[in-house]
């Protein structure tokens, strides 16, 4: 076996063993907080794909919050986990290029929505 098809094995092996949040998981308002080796940032759910982004590089350029989609997780190359936002140990991909740090901890927080017969009162 050739030294490729042993470090596509292990990509495909550590894959199925992600401790991570994927995109399905999550609804619009959940809120994701990610850090990484060199930043922390907010991310908001607003469905259909598109996140608000705040922290990082967005706040370093300007630019928050940012609309942006999440490309996937990287192992720091060009191997991507398409439908993984956050994963302890990956790098994060937004859709304009941007790669985060390696991930070293995240926090879903789930948006709740308030229950019809407590919210008027």
């Amino acid at each position: 076996m050739s030294l490729a098809a042993m470090a596509l094995d292990t990509l495909v092996d550590q894959a199925g063993r992600l401790d991570g949040v994927r995109g399905a998981e999550l609804r619009p308002g959940d809120r994701l907080v990610v850090d990484t080796r060199n930043s922390s940032y907010s991310i908001c759910a607003l469905g259909e794909g598109r996140y608000w982004v705040w922290g990082g590089w967005f706040d370093r350029q300007g630019v928050s919050p940012a609309t942006v989609a999440i490309n996937g997780c990287t192992w720091g190359g060009s191997a991507i986990k398409t439908d993984m936002v956050a994963a302890r140990g990956l790098h994060l991909e937004f859709s304009n290029r941007v790669v985060t740090s390696r991930i070293r901890d995240f926090r879903l927080i789930r948006f709740e929505t308030p229950h019809p017969a407590r919210a008027g009162g």
